[in-house]
């Protein structure tokens, strides 16, 4: 089933949603509110018990608190969407219930009836499930979100941003090599940031 009541894999480019002409400004926009936001940071491998569930680590439950409107330390469940995407959509996104809403408010305003639309409502809403981390700090994964990316016993999470990116430990290493594979003017032991543009180049700092 899809989402219901908050709302609710662009494959590519990757991550899963890209939109011409975005607006400026924060409320509502995607990089205005980024600005001031939370973001997740960092990679970290877990274990997944029989009944499918993952401990979140604290520093990412930090981020999933901090992003949901209707979170209190008395109502310590925090919400957040998994969109599991297309049959080619090897991992489970999870996004936080602002990043979710900025990315429907997004959606609304492309033409109804689009092909971009239509692909985008349906990833977003229809291939999706809204779920929450339980006073425990657990994840509880469906079986069938489990079998449709091949999860076991381990699991990575690997932060991207507004989202976090699950995976089982041998796609997420078949991940980094392909987007290391993408980089092929990056010599061996160079400094990534490298890749950022100057200050004198179109999107550089001003």
């Amino acid at each position: 089933m899809g989402r219901g009541r908050r709302i609710g894999q662009w494959q590519q480019p990757d991550p899963p949603f890209a939109f011409p002409g975005q607006p400026e400004g924060r409320k509502g926009t995607v990089e205005g509110a980024r600005s001031v936001a939370r973001r997740f940071r960092g990679t970290e491998e877990v274990k997944v018990d029989a009944k499918g569930r993952i401990s979140i680590p604290a520093k990412f439950r930090r981020v999933f608190e901090s992003a949901d409107p209707d979170w209190t330390d008395s109502n310590s469940r925090p919400q957040l969407v998994i969109v599991y995407g297309t049959k080619e959509q090897n991992y489970l996104a999870l996004y936080t219930i602002e990043a979710i809403e900025e990315i429907d408010t997004l959606i609304s305003q492309l033409p109804r009836g689009s092909s971009r639309r239509i692909y985008l409502e349906t990833v977003v809403n229809g291939l999706s499930e809204e779920s929450e981390i339980d006073n425990d700090g657990r994840l509880g994964l469906p079986q069938k979100l489990r079998e449709k990316i091949g999860l076991s016993d381990r699991a990575v999470f690997m932060a991207s941003g507004d989202h976090l990116k699950l995976w089982t430990p041998e796609n997420y290493t078949a991940e980094i090599e392909r987007i290391e594979a993408q980089i092929p003017e990056l010599e061996p032991g160079a400094d990534p940031l490298s890749l950022l543009p100057s200050r004198d180049e179109p999107g550089g700092a001003q």
